[in-house]
Parts: structure tokens; C-alpha cells; sequence
């Protein structure tokens, strides 16, 4: 049947330069997922491609030569020489490789402990070998397993559950502060990628509006128009200040451009209605005495980094759990792997020397020349009885448990030792030898 190998690297192993070499464009996949088949030992084949990692998962007929094979399709495809790979490149096998994609669809092995975007991504892999039809029964189950091991880290831990970007903890303090955001307005004091990305995180918030200002109006305009904001010209920005319950600031001003006399004036024409200030900025932009007027709460980007630092360290807790469930779903999809394997083994195992058996009781019994029903049950129960202690211990290795031993490379061993013919996945009689479906999600 073959054995499950994963090949590639990510941020821990490779710099963006090697990285970016190496990738797949979504153009390209079908291109590449039927180039990695034409590889003589390669049965099935996933290749995931992000920003952060690059890794083929294949099922193959000989672990070695898989691997070995895997490497030359990356470099020959990418026109690398392999050298150049070198000390770049992480390889798994078997029930390691299971356990990496496990973790790595649970995000246990991100940039950023819990990101949500790597399932999408492992998902997105999965559906690029079913449209080219790369997957076959056996990567069809695993990515299955992937998946509903994935869902079951996110239900089951809070490895995700907190807010580790800066502009998104900005967002999950303005929760707490306010509770229900539907009924509040965001300002949004700069355009650049830390705005962008929290007005976005508002917007999932639920905020009633978003004001946009920018000292070039024009780049207000078109982020405004983006999130069906108001832009606001930056010297208008005393004005409308007033309309803000959220303010989030970060532009590239040496001076504070809010004052705390400023926020006094603004807080006493909304009677006193709370307002929430959340500067981004280094050099800051909000004046910190501004936190000592009643119902105003000012945050500075080192009070959003300690908020992620304590996310951090609960994720990590969280991650202990997410790992003992990794690990459980390990052995269940080995022992599933096991019955697809071991069961047809055995069966064509003992039919294929019954039968070696029964020609060579016919010639004994030819031999002795006589017919005699005694004779042919000693010699049917002697022959029985030495291929019964011959197929003892194949048979007993295989049923096992794995000990150590990768249970794919012991079936794909006896199948060759006994020149059995390449397993199905099923029984001679039709039926699966597998323990049930999983759901894919």
C-alpha cells in the first residue's frame, strides 16, 4: 500500500528567499501535482504552499526512494540545484509525518500559535489534488483525519481564542471596555497596515461606522471607500472627533497630534459618553495625561503588546492540551492505517501458499502412488502444520503493535520477501478491511 512521507520546509527552516523559490502559485498546481506523480514511487501526492511553508505530502511505494524522489521533483522543478536545498529541507515518515500535518493543520506549528488562516490553506491543498485527482484513498482518509482533528483542537482547547496582532488585541480591548460595538463609531487616524488590518477587525466586530483621516486626504478616501467609511481631511480632525467612541491612531507624526486639553473639550461636548483611545504609533500619538480624564481609557502599543504577551502564554498552555490530542488522533489513524495494510496482507499471505500447499500435497501423494484417504491426511496435516510455524511469525509480526517499527515499511517488507502482489486497501473478498469513515469537514 505504501507509506505516508511529507517533504519541505517553512519559517523555522528556510529564509523568505528560499522559501519564495520554492513556491507553487495556484496557477501552477496541476502543472506540479501531475509532474510529482510521474515519479515511479510516488502513489498520491498534496502539496501545500504558503507564505510561511512549502511541503509535499505523498504516499509512496518505498520510504527511501520516496523521499529521495521528493527532493529531486522540488529542485528539478524549480530549477534549483539540489545542494542548494541543503539543511533547508525537513523530511517525516509514517506515523511522524501524520503527526506533523495533524499539528500543522491545528496550528501548532504556525509563525503564530492558533492563526485561523492555515486550516483554509491545508484545506485549499486538499482540494488541488481532488480537482487534478492526485489523492487517492488513502490521502483522501488522512486529510479527512486532518481536518476533523483540526476542528476538534479548536472546540476542545482555547489555543485560538485570544487576540495575538496588535490590532486585533486593540479590537478585543475594545470589547471589554464597551461590551456591544454596534452601536459605536471607529476613527481611524492614519491609512497605513496597522489601521487597515484593525479597521478590518472592527468591521467583524460589528461597529456602526468608521470615520477615516489621513494627512493625505486621497489615501483616506480610498481606504474609507474600501470599508464604506467617511473620510475625514486631517485638519478637520478636531472637529469630528467628537462622533468617535474608538479612536485608533497611527501615523508617522515627532509630536503628539491629540492632547489631553483636547480630550477634556471633546469629552465635555459628549457629556461625558466614554471614549476609548488606542495609539499605535511610535513616536506616540496620543498625550498619556490624556488617560487621566474621567471616562477616557488611552492604550499605547506596549499596553497592546503586554495584552498579547499574556495571550501568548495562555495559547501555549492551551497548546499542552491541543498536543495530547494530536497524539490520540495519531494512534487512532494508525490503527486505521494498520487494518488497510495488515488485513489484506495476511489473507493473500495464507490463500497464496494454501494454494503452494495443496499442489505440492497432490504431487506427494501422486508420488507414493497410492490413494489411501490416511495417506493424504498425514500428508495434508504435515504440510499444514509446517506452513502453520513457517507463517507463524510474519503473520504474528504483522498483528502486532508497532513498538518502535513503522508498521507501513513491516507490510511493504513481507510483501516483497513473499512476492505477494500490492495491496488494495481491501480484502480479497470485497470487503474493507478499514474500521469506519471519517467525515470530512
Amino acid at each position: 500500500m505504501g507509506q505516508i512521507i511529507i517533504i519541505g520546509l517553512n519559517h523555522r527552516t528556510a529564509p523568505v528567499e528560499i522559501r519564495e523559490r520554492l513556491a507553487f502559485p495556484p496557477e501552477a498546481m496541476g502543472r506540479a501535482l501531475r509532474g510529482l506523480l510521474e515519479r515511479e514511487s510516488l502513489k498520491e501526492g498534496v502539496i501545500l504552499s504558503t507564505c510561511n511553508r512549502v511541503e509535499v505530502c505523498s504516499l509512496t511505494r518505498q520510504g527511501f526512494l520516496g523521499t529521495t524522489e521528493v527532493k529531486e521533483f522540488l529542485a528539478d522543478y524549480h530549477a534549483i540545484p539540489p545542494e542548494e536545498l541543503n539543511g533547508y529541507l525537513y523530511h517525516y515518515e509514517g506515523d511522524e509525518a501524520v503527526k506533523h500535518m495533524f499539528r500543522v493543520a491545528s496550528s501548532l506549528d504556525s509563525m503564530v500559535l492558533g492563526e485561523p488562516q492555515i486550516l483554509g490553506q491545508v484545506k485549499d491543498a486538499y482540494g488541488y489534488g481532488a480537482e487534478f485527482q492526485t489523492i487517492g484513498p488513502i490521502l483522501d482518509k488522512f486529510f479527512a483525519k486532518t481536518f476533523s482533528v483540526a476542528k476538534r483542537v479548536r472546540t476542545e482547547t482555547r489555543v485560538a481564542s485570544s487576540a495575538v496582532s496588535v490590532s486585533y488585541a486593540a479590537v478585543e480591548l475594545a470589547r471589554k471596555i464597551f461590551g456591544d460595538l454596534s452601536d459605536k463609531t471607529a476613527m481611524l487616524i492614519g491609512a497605513g497596515e496597522m489601521c487597515e488590518l484593525a479597521a478590518r477587525h472592527l468591521l467583524s466586530a460589528g461597529v456602526r461606522g468608521i470615520l477615516v483621516t489621513n494627512r493625505t486626504f486621497e489615501r483616506a478616501v480610498k481606504l474609507a471607500e474600501e470599508f464604506g467609511g467617511t473620510p475625514i481631511r486631517f485638519d478637520e480632525l478636531p472637529v469630528h472627533l467628537k462622533r468617535a467612541d474608538i479612536v485608533l491612531s497611527s501615523t508617522g507624526a515627532s509630536h503628539f497630534i491629540i492632547r489631553k486639553h483636547d480630550v477634556e473639550e471633546v469629552i465635555r461636548v459628549r457629556k461625558n459618553r466614554p471614549m476609548f483611545f488606542i495609539d499605535m504609533a511610535v513616536p506616540r500619538d496620543i498625550d498619556p495625561d490624556a488617560n487621566q480624564v474621567d471616562n477616557v481609557y488611552v492604550y499605547d502599543i506596549d499596553d497592546l503588546n503586554n495584552v498579547i504577551d499574556l495571550n501568548l502564554e495562555e495559547r501555549q498552555k492551551e497548546a499542552v492540551k491541543a498536543e495530547e490530542i494530536v497524539e490520540e488522533e495519531v494512534r487512532s489513524f494508525r490503527r486505521w492505517l494498520d487494518a488497510q495494510q495488515v488485513t489484506p496482507t495476511i489473507i493473500t499471505l495464507r490463500r497464496k501458499y494454501e494454494e503452494v500447499k495443496n499442489v505440492e500435497v497432490a504431487k506427494a501423494v501422486s508420488m507414493l502412488g497410492a490413494e489411501d484417504p490416511r495417506t493424504r491426511k498425514v500428508v495434508e496435516s504435515l504440510a499444514s502444520s509446517l506452513l502453520n510455524k513457517i507463517l507463524h511469525a510474519p503473520i504474528a509480526s504483522l498483528k502486532k503493535e508497532a513498538d518502535g517499527r513503522n508498521h507501513m515499511e513491516l507490510v511493504a517488507l513481507v510483501r516483497e520477501i513473499f512476492d505477494l502482489p500490492e495491496a488494495s486497501g481491501r480484502t480479497e473478498d470485497g470487503d474493507s478491511a478499514g474500521t469506519g469513515e471519517t467525515t470530512r469537514e
